[in-house]
């Protein structure tokens, strides 16, 4: 495969496909992800609506950013725009393992609950196709978000969801403020980054 573009622009509503499969592919072995869908064919399906109610308001505001081969996505929220709760939750409720959907839900309500008062950027997901990962292109889906961070002097917020991403995270500058952890829901490490 050819290196990845980091040729990254605002994706449009009219490219929410796109995004959305960018991050089916990069979540299809995340712990969360696959806790909340453990069948193949239920993740498949339920991450797209998912991901168009947990994040479709960046598309909306132009900070859905993806890289020109739509190998990279990184869908953030601007401080006053929220993840709309209750299409999520109705997703949850019809999608999820039905063993796991108290845990899920609960899960879902205290990361709701640790974002910060403040107003916030906020990154629901971030990801890079497996067959384009290692090359760079996640560093510079966060460097091109973060630095409108700091230009604006917002803070950012988000939650790992594996605890590979933490360092990931860290190196960008976002600091652990905590963790979640729901009965038997894997741990999600919210993180927090102040303006350089």
């Amino acid at each position: 495969m050819a290196s990845p573009s980091f040729d990254i622009h605002s994706a449009g509503p009219d490219e929410i496909p796109q995004a959305a499969s960018i991050i089916v592919a990069a979540f299809i072995a995340d712990p969360f992800a696959r806790f909340v869908w453990s069948s193949p064919h239920a993740y498949l399906s339920a991450v797209p609506p998912f991901i168009r109610e947990f994040a479709g308001g960046s598309f909306e505001r132009g900070s859905a950013y993806v890289s020109g081969d739509f190998c990279g996505a990184a869908l953030w929220l601007p401080p006053g725009v929220h993840p709309d709760g209750n299409a999520v939750e109705r997703i949850i409720r019809d999608t999820a393992q039905p063993e796991h959907l108290d845990d899920v839900l609960s899960t879902f309500e205290k990361m709701d609950q640790s974002h910060p008062p403040e107003p916030h950027w906020y990154l629901p997901v971030i990801g890079v196709d497996p067959v384009a990962q290692g090359r760079g292109l996640g560093e510079a889906l966060m460097r091109h978000a973060v630095a409108r961070c700091d230009e604006e002097q917002s803070l950012a917020y988000l939650e790992s969801t594996s605890p590979r991403g933490i360092s990931f995270y860290e190196r960008h500058g976002f600091k652990v403020i905590g963790d979640i952890q729901v009965g038997a829901f894997p741990v999600v490490t919210p993180m927090l980054r102040k303006p350089r």
